[in-house]
């Protein structure tokens, strides 16, 4: 059998399906799960919030001298960023070679009916082998979620809000039940803004699951003093105290000395002086964002056809000066004029990106920031 390069074969596999098949990653897991030697995973089901809680939890497990794994989704300007080992994103040589082994393993017609995530999730289970812990995010979900089907050692739920509500329904309830039913022994409950939450917390202990509360492993002085020595946007602090609640529950000592050098990038990171990215898309994000910004700013936007643009740039309206739509190539994305129709009608003054205006703040997707890094960068 020809094995193509990673590149060229991810090119041709679809980034999801419409339609959800609840039996097809178990199946292929199923058929190699013998052949995969990674620890139970640390599995991280919300929102927003996925991915600084699991950098921040990596991160301190590697400064305090374990062998740890990370896979995230997406990634901004490179492949390599969703598969992260002891500090460093996965080489291209060590994705050929997981690449190749994972062409050998599963049957040819198995692997054409993966999907980029869901043949990605393997690549990174293969490249996580041998070490002592294993972080992975849901992609979209939980329940029936790529990364679902390992064992676990615990599952760190972030804030639930609305998202994706054409996969996973259209109430709140609907929304976490999806997202907790992937709760496999033990999980510990990050900051939620939503009460319906708590029914569905219920129901999983009626299950049998063992359900913590993230702020019952600290007292209110070791919060503030935490706090107080945080040196991220403060939106994100909620998500520090989840990722260090794991290891007051394992027992593992850390110190918030161990992020001092640790880059987030994406999360309201301001890459020089009064311009900032983040790869925010809900409004959950946007109301962070607001609650960040100490002034008003230039917006670069775009958006997928599927996101609650309406109420996202209704949410941003009071810090946006002027919005600046950038061009993206995706099918996904939105039409520019109805963007421009719908804030015209909020009262916000649209453009044209056509370069850098500060104070900006570049916000909408994944793809937004990137395309924006190319330009600014080349």
């Amino acid at each position: 059998m020809r094995i193509e390069t990673l590149n060229h074969f991810l090119e041709q596999k679809p980034l999801f399906y419409k339609k959800i098949d609840i039996t097809r990653m178990p199946k292929a897991y199923n058929l190699i799960k013998n052949k995969i030697n990674i620890p139970p995973v640390i599995h991280i089901v919300g929102t927003n919030g996925k991915g600084s809680t699991g950098r921040f939890l990596a991160y301190t497990l590697l400064k305090r001298g374990y062998n740890v794994g990370h896979y995230t989704s997406p990634h901004i300007l490179k492949f390599n960023e969703r598969i992260w080992i002891n500090g460093e994103n996965i080489s291209d040589e060590k994705l050929e070679e997981v690449h190749k082994k994972l062409q050998t393993l599963l049957p040819t017609d198995i692997i054409n009916t993966l999907s980029y995530f869901e043949y990605t999730t393997f690549l990174a289970a293969l490249s996580f082998e041998g070490l002592d812990f294993v972080i992975m995010e849901a992609g979209l979900g939980g329940e029936f979620d790529a990364t679902n089907v390992f064992p676990k050692k615990i599952s760190l739920i972030t804030t639930i809000d609305y998202d994706h509500q054409n996969f996973l329904g259209n109430t709140i309830e609907e929304i976490a039940t999806t997202k907790l039913n992937s709760i496999q022994k033990e999980a510990i409950i990050g900051k939620q803004i939503h009460k319906e939450i708590k029914n569905v917390e219920w129901r999983m202990k009626n299950l049998g699951k063992k359900i913590y509360n993230y702020l019952e492993f600290f007292d209110n002085d070791e919060i503030k003093k935490l706090k107080k020595e945080f040196k991220f946007a403060n939106f994100l602090f909620d998500n520090y105290l989840l990722a260090m609640s794991f290891l007051k529950k394992e027992k593992i000592s850390f110190s918030i000395e161990d992020i001092k050098d640790l880059k987030l990038k994406g999360r309201f990171e301001e890459i020089e002086k009064d311009l900032w990215i983040d790869v925010g898309h809900n409004p959950l994000a946007a109301r962070s964002i607001v609650n960040s910004l100490d002034k008003k700013v230039n917006l670069v936007y775009n958006t997928y056809k599927d996101k609650d643009y309406k109420e996202i740039l209704k949410i941003l309206k009071p810090k946006i000066k002027t919005l600046y739509l950038i061009d993206i190539k995706n099918e996904r994305i939105e039409d520019k004029e109805k963007i421009k129709k719908v804030a015209l009608n909020l009262g916000i003054e649209v453009k044209d990106y056509e370069g850098i205006k500060k104070p900006m703040l570049v916000f909408g997707s994944f793809s937004v920031v990137e395309e924006f890094l190319r330009r600014k960068f080349g």
